[in-house]
């Protein structure tokens, strides 16, 4: 019961976090979001007075016409309410999804409806980027194990040697590399990954997009799994010298149970943790590399929309990714609480 209670202090922590994070920033951009509906709501009454109804007006009545037709759309979006009022409704609106519309930037349907535009791009920044950190992270951690179980070998060095080069390669500088071999010089693959192919076939648009993609993914995995790999090692060795381990070896428990059974047991909490935060970054997409691959993504979205001013955007992916963040944290302790019972102990001693 007690770490039940603790979860849900969490839940509500996160939800605190949330609701003020989101707060914050409605109040710094308001008022670049209100200079825009300014903007809009004066267009919205010019595209009013080319009614033929309105030629036909007084100029008096046309003036109060165009007044009221102010009024209205003032009023329409809470513009005539105090400045807390008005932060508070944006905020209420961000936390109930309620993005709004963009102003100049559609969606590639043609949707300017902030939340269609986010569930196009979010798709795939997940169906790259996750599945790119799925697949170094399980290799990591396989490459890391052994090098770990061989430690001052050749091959430890390899990887270690392996594992600092890579982490200092920039991934749009690799990306580009991998272009100009595989796609130019080789032509196994195309340079750009946009657009996606159209088939009726389920099997052939999905054989499509995964060839479309494994540039990108190649070129992701080959800059990360280095560092996961190092990590891994580092961790596995820690734990490769507590006594459980020295006490599982001495009773004749195979070596293969040990490593798997053991000593990755007790490294599943922090591994379980820096894979959760890795999946979680990876749904926000790279800017950089999506530009590069022609990956239209969370990244290059948010960068567009920084460009293009488009504040509802902004708000939208600053949601989605903070609720994420929270969601991982929460998640993590739910996972910690199964993978090492010291925490619910520790929990109701404190509850």
């Amino acid at each position: 019961m007690a770490y039940g209670r603790y979860l849900v202090v969490r839940l509500i922590n996160a939800l605190v976090v949330l609701i003020v994070v989101i707060f914050v920033i409605s109040a710094l951009f308001n008022k670049v979001a209100e200079d825009q509906l300014k903007v809009q709501i004066e267009e919205n009454v010019r595209a009013a007075t080319k009614d033929p109804a309105f030629a036909r007006m007084s100029e008096t009545k046309q003036k109060e016409f165009i007044e009221n037709k102010r009024e209205y759309y003032i009023q329409m979006y809470g513009l005539d309410k105090t400045y807390v009022e008005r932060v508070l409704l944006r905020t209420k609106g961000t936390l109930t999804l309620n993005f709004g519309k963009s102003h100049k930037l559609p969606s590639p349907t043609g949707s300017k409806e902030v939340s269609t535009i986010i569930k196009e791009v979010l798709p795939r920044s997940i169906l790259l980027f996750t599945t790119a950190g799925i697949i170094y992270s399980i290799i990591g951690i396989l490459v890391g194990l052994k090098s770990a179980q061989r430690a001052g070998s050749s091959l430890d060095k390899g990887i270690s040697i392996f594992a600092l080069v890579t982490l200092s390669l920039p991934m749009w500088w690799v990306g580009m590399l991998f272009i100009l071999l595989f796609a130019f010089k080789l032509q196994w693959f195309p340079a750009s990954s946009f657009p996606l192919p159209q088939y009726e076939n389920f099997f052939q648009y999905a054989g499509g997009v995964l060839y479309k993609m494994f540039l990108p993914l190649i070129t992701i995995v080959f800059v990360s799994f280095g560092g996961w790999a190092y990590t891994s090692r580092n961790l596995v060795i820690g734990i490769l010298q507590e006594d459980f381990v020295r006490v599982a070896r001495a009773k004749g428990v195979p070596e293969r149970k040990v490593i798997y059974g053991h000593v990755l047991r007790a490294a599943a909490p922090s591994i379980v943790t820096l894979t959760i935060f890795t999946l979680l970054g990876s749904i926000g997409g790279a800017i950089i590399t999506e530009s590069v691959f022609n990956w239209p993504g969370m990244g290059r979205l948010y960068w567009t929309a920084i460009q293009m001013n488009e504040i509802t955007i902004i708000m939208g992916l600053t949601f989605v990714t903070v609720f994420l963040y929270l969601f991982g944290m929460v998640f993590a302790d739910l996972i910690y609480g199964y993978l090492d019972p010291r925490i619910k102990v520790g929990v109701s001693g404190r509850m």
